[in-house]
C-alpha cells in the first residue's frame, strides 16, 4: 500500500464525476488527489463512429503538438477537475491519459502507474435494457480494480 493517502478520481467533466469529486472531498481523508481524464484521438473516434471497430486499424501515428482536439478537450477538462478539487480545498494533480480499447482498462492502467489507496468515480446509473448497450465504466471499475472504489451516484432528480 501506498505510503501516502493518495486518492485518484475519475473525472470526465460530467455533472457525474463533478458530483463525484464533490462528495469524495467531503468524506474522503485525503493527502492528495489526482484528477484523472482519460481520452481517444480524435482519428480513431471517427473510425469507431463510423463502424471500423470490427475491422484492423493499424497503428495510429498522432502527435500531441499537432493540435488533436480531442487532446486539448481532454486536458481542458482536467484542468476543470483540478480546479474544481482546489475548490474544494484538496491538493491536486491533474492527469491525461490515451486509451486504446476502453476508458475503465486506461483508468487502471493509471492506477498501477499512481498507486492510490482508493479510486472515485461517478456514474450515470443506467439499467434496464439501456444497459445491454451501454457498458459502465464503474461497473468494470469494481469487477476489476483491486483497491478500494468509491461510486458515487448521480442525484436523484425526483422530489
Amino acid at each position: 500500500m501506498n505510503s501516502t493517502n493518495t486518492t485518484l478520481i475519475a473525472y470526465d467533466g460530467s455533472e457525474e464525476a463533478r458530483r463525484a469529486l464533490t462528495w469524495a472531498a467531503q468524506l474522503l481523508k485525503t493527502d492528495h488527489v489526482d484528477i484523472l481524464t482519460v481520452w481517444e484521438p480524435a482519428a480513431r473516434q471517427a473510425a469507431r463512429s463510423a463502424g471500423m471497430s470490427g475491422m484492423h486499424q493499424g497503428d495510429w501515428t498522432h502527435s500531441t503538438d499537432g493540435g488533436d482536439p480531442a487532446f486539448e478537450i481532454a486536458r481542458d477538462v482536467a484542468r476543470d477537475g483540478q480546479a474544481l478539487a482546489e475548490e474544494l480545498g484538496l491538493s491536486a494533480r491533474a492527469h491525461i491519459v490515451e486509451t486504446a480499447s476502453s476508458v475503465w482498462s486506461a483508468i487502471l492502467d493509471a492506477a498501477e502507474q499512481l498507486q492510490p489507496t482508493c479510486l472515485v468515480t461517478g456514474t450515470k446509473a443506467i439499467s434496464g435494457v439501456s444497459s445491454w448497450w451501454r457498458t459502465s465504466t464503474a461497473d468494470s471499475l469494481v469487477k476489476n480494480a483491486g483497491i478500494p472504489i468509491l461510486v458515487v451516484p448521480p442525484e436523484d432528480d425526483e422530489d
